[in-house]
């Protein structure tokens, strides 16, 4: 089983001050709450360490993560490779008369018995916590 979500959000910010943040391997991993740590790497690459709760996982994972797309300043894509699972983040900043719109897209595929039903139940939190994050960093009020 494959789990997806999309999700759209609206930000009173400058499109540039949304890609500063999005461009960034290591603020993006800091957003999502599974990532225990990070290294950052040359080339827009980085190694996530992820701690998932589910039964038989009882150690971090290392999650090689880089960015295959960059359309700079709108787009980026990154694909996440590990024994455990695979993900797939879409970031597409389109500006509006009131700052940006952020569309974000993820597709995780599990090797795990427990991922894929982990992240179908948690993946839009994350995304809610990455949107919080987002707003914290460049300055928006909740």
């Amino acid at each position: 089983m494959t789990v997806r979500v999309e999700r759209t959000f609206e930000l009173p910010v400058p499109p540039e001050d949304v890609w500063e943040f999005l461009a960034d391997p290591k603020r993006r991993a800091s957003a999502i709450s599974v990532v225990a740590d990070y290294d950052a790497h040359e080339g827009h690459r980085a190694t996530w360490h992820i701690e998932l709760p589910i039964p038989f996982v009882n150690k971090t994972i290392p999650v090689e993560t880089e960015d295959v797309a960059r359309e700079e300043p709108r787009y980026v894509k990154f694909v996440g490779r590990s024994s455990a699972l695979r993900v797939t983040g879409e970031h597409e900043v389109e500006p509006t008369e009131t700052g940006c719109r952020l569309v974000n897209r993820f597709v995780v595929d599990g090797r795990v018995p427990g991922i894929e039903r982990y992240f179908k139940k948690h993946l839009d939190d994350e995304l809610q916590n990455l949107e919080e994050k987002l707003q914290d960093e460049v300055g928006v009020a909740t």
